[in-house]
């Protein structure tokens, strides 16, 4: 039975369970949307709310906290200039958990993890990466049609 046994274990040792949850904090407070497993989205969660209520804070002692935690300096700006400002006047609920699927090798379950209200940013990052896979192509093209007529003089001749 496990009662009284609260929390995720996720199958690794305590430093180990700590690191990874550490990088994933890190990740979905740069990244806006991480795609892990069910089981790792629902231990991170509290762990990056207690990150954006710090930022809410926004005091040196909160900045100090928050530096202690995440595993780069760009992540904690980030977190006090842009991601704890964004949720001002909500008190908690800052991520929605989507599930998505089967993970390939072990049927895990897989999920996105994402900030609530990130939807512009993640659209603007999904049409700049459409916009220069749209200008790769384009160059591609040109210089496949560049090639062929020159070897088209070069068959003429």
């Amino acid at each position: 039975m496990r009662h009284r046994n609260a929390g995720f274990k996720l199958g690794r040792n305590t430093s180990h369970r700590r690191a990874l949850l550490r990088n994933l904090v890190t990740s979905v407070i740069i990244e806006d949307r991480v795609e892990t497993t069910v089981a790792k989205a629902k231990a991170v969660r509290p762990l990056v709310e207690k990150m954006i209520t710090l930022g809410k804070k926004g005091d040196l002692h909160s900045r100090r906290q928050a530096l202690a935690f995440l595993m780069t300096d760009t992540s904690v700006t980030r977190l006090f200039e842009t991601v704890a400002p964004r949720y001002g006047d909500r008190q908690g609920g800052y991520l929605r958990i989507v599930k998505t699927g089967f993970q390939k090798g072990d049927g895990a379950e897989k999920a996105f993890i994402e900030l609530l209200g990130a939807e512009k940013e993640i659209d603007q990052k999904r049409q700049k990466r459409a916009d220069v896979k749209a200008k790769k192509r384009a160059d591609l093209e040109a210089e496949l049609e560049k090639q062929k007529t020159e070897d088209s003089k070069e068959d003429a001749a």
